[in-house]
């Protein structure tokens, strides 16, 4: 993933994100919060990115919604129609998924994230315009 990695855990935070990434003339990878597709699952993120997207279609937007350590979430993520999944499991079961996920044309990232969590801020706004538009 090329674009700064912002971490949504609303429809407002992905409009702040798309807001400030529109006023920094840049795309942005919008990311659940871990292990989002275990308590809010598929649907809610994928409709969730498509709400955003609709409002700032000159916006170049890609979705990752994190799937913890559960191999399970990932396959019944595949074929929701996300471009990017996130496993956070063992290895052995990550290079596994990443061979199915890109079989679906999904990619699998594993690893650490690095990325601004709008729900750990106090201004999320500005916070947003800073990490969106510095080095």
């Amino acid at each position: 993933m090329k674009e700064k990695t912002v971490i949504v855990h609303c429809l407002e935070d992905a409009r702040i994100a798309l807001a400030a990434a529109e006023a920094a003339g840049c795309g942005v990878v919008l990311a659940s919060a871990p292990g989002a597709a275990g308590y809010a699952g598929v649907l809610w993120f994928r409709e969730l990115l498509r709400a955003a997207a609709a409002e700032r279609p000159g916006v170049a937007v890609t979705g990752l919604l994190d799937c913890g350590d559960k191999p399970g979430l990932v396959l019944a993520a595949l074929g929701q129609g996300l471009p990017a999944l996130r496993f956070t499991g063992p290895r052995k079961v990550a290079a596994r998924l990443a061979e199915i996920c890109a079989a679906e044309g999904v990619e699998l990232v594993t690893g650490r994230l690095k990325a601004l969590d709008l729900g750990a801020e106090s201004a999320p706004e500005a916070a947003c315009r800073s990490w969106l538009s510095g080095p």
